[in-house]
């Protein structure tokens, strides 16, 4: 049987993932962290990736990042395949593509330099030689103009995680991604962190990812995808006609979201847990699928056998 040729994505797609799976090893023991997780984002999109500890969604962003390889499968970033990287290529990907922010801000930040000295820093290292000028532009972009000046110790939570931001954007990236960016804040200040997400989005067309536990930021995301056991299980996708901004949320709008499920390319899919429990289904069991007027039904054995006869 011939091999399949995976083709390079469409322009218009910044990240596909197929079949992707991650596997780590320790002594005689494995631990597969993606189990054949299929993504697809659009250039110039800004997405959220939500999932509970251990469902793998650190591990993609890692891979997402340049920090780890996939084991298996097809990861493209920017039309490159990131299974063919040498070392020498996830350096000058860093370098050039993708942009970083951290939950934890001693990741990102020198506490004793000024806002603007840390924003120099990746430019210093890297050679930039209109760093200066750079570094007041980026720290404009995240409204941080006023505090150019001021060291990390005299600055809120809120005001460091900017400037994180702002040392992500020095390289130009074209993708950026974004782990529990608001992890370490108050709910006002993620309301903040989320528009300057959203306005860089606009005003740049970096395709920006977050990872994020955060249901009210999630909330104010077009699309947001759920991982679970490894794979991608769900899309929260967001309904037309509702506000884009943190500043006109309301309750009606923190369910705003229509939750499709999944279907892969080998045509599977993952029912939601509850569904599931409701039916008294395991994992292996043995159920009926039917197409009935244009829509698929899903039967537990006992009860599809009792209505055929």
């Amino acid at each position: 049987m011939p091999k399949k040729v995976l083709l390079a994505p469409p322009e218009n797609i910044m990240v596909q993932a197929e079949n992707l799976v991650k596997i780590y090893k320790s002594r005689d023991v494995e631990v597969m962290a993606l189990q054949g997780l299929d993504l697809t984002v659009e250039r110039g999109e800004l997405m959220g990736i939500v999932g509970a500890s251990g469902s793998g969604k650190s591990t993609l962003l890692n891979m997402l990042g340049g920090l780890d390889r996939p084991s298996a499968g097809s990861l493209y970033v920017d039309g490159v395949d990131m299974l063919k990287f040498t070392e020498k290529d996830f350096i000058e990907y860093k370098r050039k593509t993708v942009g970083f922010v951290w939950q934890n801000n001693a990741r990102n930040l020198i506490p004793y330099l000024t806002a603007k000295q840390n924003v120099e820093m990746p430019m210093l290292l890297s050679g930039f030689s209109g760093r200066s000028q750079r570094a007041d532009e980026l720290l404009d972009m995240v409204g941080l103009s006023h505090r150019k000046n001021s060291r990390l110790d005299q600055m809120s939570g809120g005001e460091q995680q900017r400037v994180a931001i702002a040392i992500a954007l020095s390289n130009n990236p074209k993708l950026l991604l974004a782990d529990e960016p608001t992890g370490s804040v108050d709910t006002a200040t993620s309301k903040l962190i989320l528009d300057v997400f959203r306005e860089l989005n606009r005003a740049m067309g970096v395709t920006i990812i977050i990872v994020t536990h955060d249901t009210k930021l999630s909330a104010q995301i077009d699309r947001v995808v759920a991982i679970r056991d490894g794979k991608t299980s769900t899309e929260l996708v967001r309904k037309p006609g509702i506000a884009k901004s943190f500043g006109e949320l309301n309750e009606q709008e923190e369910t705003s979201h229509e939750e499709l499920t999944v279907l892969d390319r080998a045509g599977r899919l993952q029912i939601p847990k509850e569904y599931l429990e409701e039916l008294g289904l395991r994992g292996g069991d043995k159920v009926r699928v039917e197409l009935e007027e244009g829509k698929i039904s899903i039967y537990p054995r006992g009860i599809a056998d009792k209505a055929s006869k």
